[in-house]
C-alpha cells in the first residue's frame, strides 16, 4: 500500500511539474516582446516626464516670482552677430581665443543663448535672473563648421564655431547650445562633400539654419519683385533639396540691404519657380540690441543685432553694450524664470504691446 502511494505521489508532483513548465512557456515572451515592453515603458516614462513638466509649469504663480531679482521681460536682448572664427582678428572676424573669450564673458555676466526662433515667438525660457542672447553667424564660412583629420579620423575642427560651442556647452550645461547660421550659396561651411553632413548635424543639435540669399545678394538696388523672390527662393530650394523637411523661415539680409518701396514686402513672403518662403525673422546688420518681442516697437521683419567684435565698432560693439547694460541694468532683459509669466516693472507697462503677450499671464509689479 505504501509502495502505492508513493508512485502515486511521485506521478502527482511530475503532473504539477509538467503543467508549470507548459504553462512558463505559452507566459515568456519572446524578445520581440520584450523590446516591445521595453520601448513602450520608455514612451510611457517620456510622457509622464512630459506630463510632471506641464504640470510644474502649471503650478508657477505669481507669488513663485522672485521680485528680488529685478525681473524685466521688457528689456533689451543682444542678437549677436558673428561672421569668420579665425587665427588673425579683423573687421569681421574673431580669433579663436577672443570667441572664447566672449562665451566666458557672457555666461559670468548672467547671459543665456535662446535661438532665434524663441525670440520671435517670445517662448523665452532663460532661468531667473539671467538675460536672453541670441548668437547668429553670417556667410556659412568653413571657419564657422569645418571638419579636420587626426590620426587617420574625421573629427570638428576645436577651433571652429561649432567646436568651440560644443566645448564650451560641455563644460558649462546650463549654456544652452543655441545658435542660427545663415548661409549663402550652393556650398556653405566650404566642404562640399561634407554639406549634407553638416545641415544635417547643425539641426539635430538643436541649432538653426538661416537664408543669407543664393549669392550673398545685397537687396539694396534690386528693381525686380522676380529678383527679390529668387534670390530668397533659391536659396530655400537648396537647403530644402539636402534637409527636406527642414523649415527655412528666418533671413539675415546681406549687408543690411533692403530694396526700396513696394519691393520691401517681398522680403517676408514670396515665390520663385516651384518654391515658396515665408519668413517670420528679417536680422538688419545693426548696431544695437533688439527690443523685447512684447516691446510695442518691436518688429520681427527688422530685428536688430550687436556686432561681435571689439575691431572699428564705433562704440556700439557687444562689450559696449554689456558694459552700458551694467551701468543701467534695468534696460535689459531680466528673466523671471516663468514660460508662463510675462513680469514687468510698472513703469515699463506703457511700453507693452499687450497683444503680443498671447496666452501668457502678464504680471506688473513696483519695484522697491
Amino acid at each position: 500500500m505504501k509502495k502505492i502511494l508513493s508512485v502515486f505521489l511521485i506521478l502527482l508532483i511530475l503532473l504539477t511539474l509538467s503543467s508549470c513548465k507548459s504553462e512558463s512557456k505559452e507566459t515568456t515572451p519572446d524578445n520581440d516582446g520584450i523590446n516591445q515592453d521595453k520601448q513602450e515603458n520608455n514612451d510611457n516614462t517620456k510622457v509622464d516626464e512630459e506630463e510632471n513638466n506641464k504640470e510644474k509649469e502649471e503650478k508657477i504663480t505669481k507669488e513663485d516670482i522672485d521680485l528680488s531679482l529685478k525681473p524685466n521681460e521688457n528689456g533689451e536682448i543682444m542678437v549677436l552677430m558673428y561672421h569668420g572664427i579665425t587665427d588673425k582678428e579683423d573687421v569681421w572676424d574673431r580669433t579663436h581665443e577672443n570667441f572664447r573669450r566672449d562665451l566666458q564673458t557672457l555666461y559670468d555676466k548672467g547671459y543665456r543663448p535662446i535661438s532665434l526662433k524663441d525670440l520671435v515667438n517670445n517662448n523665452i525660457t532663460t532661468e531667473a535672473g539671467y538675460t536672453p542672447v541670441v548668437l547668429t553667424f553670417d556667410d556659412g564660412r568653413q571657419n564657422n563648421f569645418d571638419i579636420i583629420e587626426k590620426n587617420g579620423e574625421k573629427q570638428i575642427n576645436p577651433n571652429s564655431a561649432v567646436g568651440i560651442l560644443e566645448e564650451f556647452h560641455e563644460k558649462h550645461p546650463d549654456f544652452p547650445l543655441e545658435a542660427t547660421f545663415f548661409i549663402n550659396g550652393t556650398n556653405p561651411f566650404r566642404q562640399p562633400e561634407l554639406i549634407e553632413y553638416k545641415l544635417n548635424y547643425i539641426i539635430d543639435k538643436g541649432m538653426d539654419i538661416g537664408n543669407h540669399t543664393i549669392d550673398h545678394n545685397d537687396m539694396t538696388n534690386v528693381s525686380s519683385e522676380e529678383k527679390v523672390q529668387e534670390y530668397i527662393a533659391k536659396q530655400v530650394e537648396f537647403i530644402n533639396s539636402i534637409v527636406p523637411d527642414y523649415e527655412v523661415n528666418t533671413y539675415a539680409l546681406a549687408n543690411g540691404g533692403r530694396p526700396r518701396g513696394s519691393l520691401e514686402k517681398y522680403l517676408e513672403e514670396g515665390s520663385f519657380d516651384s518654391t515658396s518662403y515665408k519668413n517670420i525673422a528679417i536680422l538688419n546688420v545693426g548696431w544695437k540690441p533688439s527690443v523685447s518681442p512684447i516691446n510695442k516697437e518691436f518688429d520681427p521683419l527688422s530685428i536688430q543685432r550687436v556686432r561681435a567684435s571689439e575691431t572699428q565698432v564705433d562704440g556700439v560693439g557687444m562689450y559696449d553694450w554689456m558694459k552700458g547694460f551694467e551701468n543701467n541694468p534695468s534696460r535689459k532683459f531680466i528673466s523671471d524664470g516663468s514660460p508662463n509669466i510675462v513680469t514687468v516693472p510698472k513703469d515699463e507697462e506703457q511700453n507693452i504691446d499687450k497683444s503680443k503677450i498671447k496666452d501668457k499671464e502678464l504680471y506688473i509689479y513696483e519695484k522697491n
